[in-house]
Order: structure tokens, then sequence, then C-alpha cells
């Protein structure tokens, strides 16, 4: 008996031990580093279940969703899930006062009443392969520049060969900081049909103050349909198209999520950046995140002044303020993230123990003692450039709209010049350009944008990241004189006279551009920052990227026998961990789950994002929840021990015998802190719950003939 009871407690320790493991795993390689591991917490299937070229698999049923979400299959007719806010500008752009698809949300009664999205495509990947010999072929023995351009030769060599004539898009990416390098190829479908949304209320429930946030109840979803040409092959929009039948979509479990299960998150993540020197998360931590969370203050103030006072500007700027508060809140956690886990610290303290690995093996002086001197120089020169950078992008790139109209034309003249001539298709693009600037566009927002944040590239910038007009059109225009006196003579603002000049064809006509004075102020930004900062900018981050190398090669050759993850980089990956709650501070423990009871609590008709709809709220009432419920109660979102970032939004939570039980669609605040640094006590996954979805489908949208299409375990 004795025997029995140790045994069943080193079990448990053991089960207890297999918590979440850190890592972005490409998938080809499951099978060498992780399909044990995975096993091991439960997972039922095989490698060749998720990852295989010759045969139907996962991978056939997960797409990455215009340029940086996920979505996935879950019908034999090409309809796809993927989150509420990765579809929020297509359903923006086909809202108005009078449809506002966005309050209300929209569902099609039929296919014919399917939306089509310009613009908007998907891709699956065909097949990944590892090409780092035929990238680095010819390039030893020579210097770094020629070793460069002869890289980039053979991965365009590689690339336009897997393209075979246009079929498939490839790209080769760099994983390990070149250290190795993978061709991806895609088949790309670009007829994807709107299906159905939820209300804001639902779809964005809680809004930016629950974003990032634990518990969570929105329900984060988005239905679209891809078409295809009669040949199954990607077609461009037709009413001829016909739904695309995919190799593969995934079966929809009614069982959920329970704590300790297996759980996998197979997507598109972005970006990370886990190997970064001391130097750099200092930089991050001390300078970049302040200052860009500092204007984006600016910027969301502005925002929600203007959008709460008028339902027209609140749809317009809906996209664009989401976009803004999205990393303005997940800086805020990350900076407390890394400051919890000391993180400036734990990188000297590695850096150290590299240090006396490679003294001890008689490497330092010979490979690495350089590095770190680069790293310690090259970061403290990076620095005020990086804030330069920072300012440009945050106020000049994308905060004052006006400029980016100027942007339009200046790129347009700046054709013409070389040409000394206007193209029909450059003259109908530039067209199109203004006609969805001005559809989205509200110049009261812009101009209080235009008055606050030039003075402050001025306050924060010293003189020399800046051109000296700059300096001389706040002088000559003090307080309301900038916008009544200036920006006000801009042709920029005023669409009629823009669209006269993109229909006249006139060289010389367009020319008298070049007299705007807002023109005139965007173009000295433009060229200075090109001149003066771009090229020291990306000079040092070159630098930089260069020396990651040989730096990821020797932490690699430390760590000999340990399986190493490549930094995200919008590739597909999977990660996987199991259903557990969390406690973020003294005190407080999270349940892995909410419920609809949760977002009764919230509901406040005074709030637009927790204002629930009179039809969720008599479903509560009712109880009404079919075979959605679990024990009585109806589930919403669930939290699990998934490495994910930006870009797995949408991804899908596949349980242990590979059927979707969630959309993955936010990180709990606590851990945003993960792309730099992971910590698995606090890094938790959210993710919507498919019974939720289902539940708001059938009762709620009274669109359950979509249900027919799909497959359910019940």
């Amino acid at each position: 008996m004795k025997r029995i009871l140790l045994v069943a407690v080193l079990l448990v320790t053991f089960l207890n031990g297999l918590v979440a493991r850190e890592g972005m795993w490409v998938p080809i390689l499951l099978g060498k580093y992780n399909l044990e591991e995975m096993q091991q917490m439960g997972f039922r299937l095989s490698a060749e279940d998720i990852y295989d070229v010759n045969n139907a698999s996962m991978k056939d049923a997960v797409v990455l969703f215009g340029g940086g979400c996920t979505g996935e299959l879950i019908s034999g007719d090409g309809l796809l899930i993927t989150n509420h806010h990765c579809g929020y500008r297509q359903i923006q752009m086909h809202s108005s006062v009078e449809n506002d698809y966005l309050t209300h949300g929209f569902w099609a009664k039929n296919r014919a009443g399917e939306l089509p999205n310009q613009g908007l495509s998907v891709s699956f990947l065909e097949r990944m392969e590892d090409v780092t010999t035929r990238v680095l072929e010819g390039t030893s023995g020579i210097s770094p520049e020629e070793a460069e351009a002869k890289r980039n030769r053979n991965i365009t060599a590689i690339e336009r060969e897997a393209q075979e004539n246009g079929k498939f898009r490839a790209t080769v990416r760099p994983f390990f900081y070149g250290n190795q390098y993978f061709l991806h190829v895609y088949k790309v479908y670009t007829d994807v049909r709107l299906v159905g949304a939820p209300p804001s209320a639902i779809g964005k429930f809680g809004g930016d103050t629950d974003n990032w946030m634990w518990p969570r109840h929105t329900g984060d979803f988005a239905l679209f349909r891809i078409y295809a040409g009669k040949d199954n092959e990607p077609a461009a929009y037709s009413k001829e198209n016909v739904p695309f039948k995919p190799r593969k979509f995934f079966p929809i479990s009614l069982k959920g999520a329970e704590p300790g299960d297996f759980t996998m998150v197979f997507g598109y993540p972005g970006r990370t950046t886990q190997y970064l020197p001391s130097q750099a998360v200092d930089l991050i931590l001390s300078q970049r995140n302040p200052d860009r969370i500092a204007i984006r203050d600016t910027k969301l103030d502005i925002m929600n002044s203007h959008m709460g006072r008028d339902a027209k500007v609140r749809i317009q700027y809906a996209s664009k303020n989401a976009g803004v508060s999205n990393s303005w809140k997940k800086w805020q956690g990350e900076i407390l993230g890394l400051e919890r886990l000391n993180a400036v610290e734990s990188k000297r303290e590695f850096e150290s123990r590299f240090r006396d690995w490679a003294m001890d093996n008689g490497t330092w002086d010979s490979a690495y003692s350089s590095l770190f001197n680069l790293f310690e120089t090259q970061y403290r020169d990076y620095a005020p450039l990086a804030k330069a950078s920072d300012y440009y992008s945050e106020i000049v790139w994308s905060g004052i709209e006006i400029f980016t109209m100027a942007n339009y034309f200046n790129i347009f003249l700046n054709q013409v010049e070389r040409q000394d001539e206007i193209s029909e298709s450059a003259a109908m693009s530039l067209q199109r350009l203004v006609d969805n600037f001005f559809k989205d566009f509200h110049q009261p927002l812009d101009e209080e944008m235009f008055a606050r944040l030039l003075p402050v590239l001025v306050s924060d910038l010293p003189s020399g990241h800046l051109p000296d007009n700059l300096h001389q059109v706040l002088k000559k225009y003090p307080g309301d004189n900038l916008i009544r006196n200036f920006y006000r003579k801009s042709i920029l603002i005023n669409q009629d006279r823009l669209n006269e000049l993109v229909t006249s064809n006139s060289v010389k006509k367009f020319k008298t551009m070049e007299n705007d004075p807002v023109f005139q102020l965007f173009r000295a930004l433009r060229n200075h920052y090109d001149v003066q900062v771009g090229p020291l900018v990306n000079r040092i981050e070159s630098d930089l990227e260069s020396a990651m190398k040989p730096y990821m090669a020797g932490i690699m050759r430390m760590m000999d026998g340990k399986s190493f993850y490549p930094d995200a980089n919008s590739t597909l990956r999977v990660s996987y961990g199991r259903v557990e709650g969390y406690e973020p501070r003294d005190g407080v423990k999270y349940k892995h789950y909410t419920t609809l009871e949760g977002i009764m609590e919230k509901d406040n008709p005074e709030i637009y994002d927790y204002d629930v709809p009179e039809r969720l709220r008599q479903l509560y009432r009712d109880r009404d929840y079919g075979e959605y419920a679990r024990e009585g109660k109806m589930p919403v979102c669930f939290i699990a021990s998934n490495h994910t970032t930006g870009g797995n939004s949408g991804s899908p939570v596949i349980n242990s015998e590979g059927h979707l039980i969630g959309i993955n669609f936010d990180r709990c605040w606590e851990g945003t802190m993960s792309d730099i640094m992971y910590d698995p006590e606090q890094c938790r996954n959210i993710a919507l719950d498919m019974r939720y979805a289902l539940f708001i489908i059938d009762r709620f949208a009274g669109a359950g003939y979509l249900l027919g299409e799909m497959e359910i375990i019940r």
C-alpha cells in the first residue's frame, strides 16, 4: 500500500510539472522536439495529424487571415471563424449610420447575402522547407557585404522557383537571427466574404477597459466564407465563384475545457524577441514603451472625446481607435511584467554566465568579447535615434491624418517627377486612396491631433532630429492660428479639390501641390527623417541584427541539448499547454473560465461597450442556453497556459483529440511581457469558448442554419 501511494504521489507530481511549455514551435519539427512531451500532457494524435504535406492535416484548416491574424475552417463549404477584432475593419467598412453593423451585428440570411471584402485575403500554407544550405551557398570566405548580397540573390532564386509562375506565394524567412532559413509556400484566396458578426456589445464587450484583462467576457468572433473558382482554385471576386472545399476543417467539441486539459494553439504569431540582450530590454522598459504610451495617451484622449459626441465619428474611428489602444495597454502591462521579473538584471546574469562559459572554452576573446562591446556601444548610440524614430512613427506617420494624405501625394509626385507623366493606373490608385481616406476622416478630430501633437515633437526631440521649418511654423502660427491660418489653408483637407486635381491628368497642376503649406511641412519632415535619422537607425539596427547571429549560435552551443524555438515571425507555429487559472498577486486567485452571469453583472446601458443587447438579456432570464450550457451556466471564455502573441488572434484552440474548443483572442495583462520574457506562472492566453460562439449564432442571432454545415462533437 505504501508503494502504491508513493507511485501515486510521484505520478501527480510529474503531471503537475507538465505545465506550460514556453515556445512557439515549428510544426515540421514537432516529431523531433515536442511530440513526446505533448503526448505526456494528454495529446492523443500524431505529429502527422498536425502537419503533413502529402495528406490532409490540421495545417490545411488554418489560414493566415488578412495581414496579421489567424483563422480556421469549420465546415466543408469554406466557412471560417476568426476574431471579431480581426474582422473589425471589414465590419466597419460595411457599416454606416443607417446600417450600423458594428452596433447591431450582421448575419447573412443566405449565401447570396454574404458581403465581399475588397483587399481581404487568406493564405494556406502548402509546405515549409529548411533551405539553410541553399541560402548560405557561396557566402563563406567573402566580405559581409558580399555575403549579404549573395544570400539575397539565393533567397530570390528560391522564392521564384517555389512560386511556380505565380501559382503560389513564397517567402524565405530567417530563424534564429539567420542561423537557419525556412521556405514557406502559400496558396492565397482573395474572395473572402463576411457571413456573420455579433454586435460590438458581444464581439467587443468590455472594449478597451477589459482589453488584455482577465476575467474576460468578450464574444470575440466573426464568420467569413472563402470562395473559389469552380476548380476550387483561387479566383478574383465573381458571382460565379463557389464556396471553397478545404482538405481539412475542424470538428467542434461541446465538451469544453476543464482544468488540466491539454490545449494546443495553432496559428501565425507575429513577433517575439526572447533572446534580446540586456541593453535592448532596458531600452524598451525605460524609454521606448513609456514614450509611446505617453503619445498614445494624447491620441486616445482626442479620439474618445470626438467619438463620444457623434455616432458617425464613432463608426469612422472605431477600427483606428482599437488599433491605437491595443498596443497602448499592452505596453503598460509589459512594463509591469518586466519589472516584476526583474528582466534587465536577469538578462545581465545570463550574460555573465555566458561570459564565464566562453572564457572556460577559450572563445571569449576570439568570438564574443567584441559582440558584447558592440551591444554596449551601439545601444547607447541607438537610444536617441530610437526615440526620434518612435516619435515620427507615432505622430507623423500614423498620428496626424492630414500627413497620411500628404504622404499619398508625396509618393505620387515623386513618381511624376521621375517619369514626367501621369499613368492612368497610378491616377486610379490615388483616387481610391483619396476616397477611402475621406470615408473615415473627421476634420475637427484631426485638427486637434495636429495642434496637440506637433508641439510634442519640438518639445521632446532635439533640434537636430527635426527640420528647421517645423520650428518656424510653430513660432509663426502660435495657438489657434496653427489651425485657422495653416492647417485649414491646405488643399489636403478638401476632397472636391483633390478629386479635381486627380482627374485633371495634368503634371503641371499636380506640381502646384508643392506650394501647399501642410504638404511642404510633411515633405520636410519626410526628407529630414530619410536623410538625417532613418539611415542611422537602419545602420545600427542592421549591425545589432548581424551581431545577434553569432550570439544566438553561442547560446545554442552553450546550452547544447536544450530544445530551442525561433522567435515568432508571422510563420505557422504550434504552442501547447493546459487549461489552468493563475494567481496574479497576493490574495487573488482566478478561475479558468467565465460565464454569462459575469456579462450580466457588468451590464450598463449607459456605457457603449457594456450595453448588453436586450435579446441576450432575455436569453439569460429564460436560461435558454440549449445544449451549450455547462452545469446550468453558459460558458463564455477560458484561459490556458499556451505561449501566444499578436498574430495568434483568431487561432484555433484545440483539445487532445484535435477538436476545436476555443478561439484564441488575447493574453492576460500580467503576462504581456511574454514577447520578451516568458513566465509560466503568469502567462495565460485567453480564448472564447466555442460553446458560447455556437450559442450566439444559434440562440441569439437565429442563424442556426450555419450549424448544419459544421461537424459538432457532443
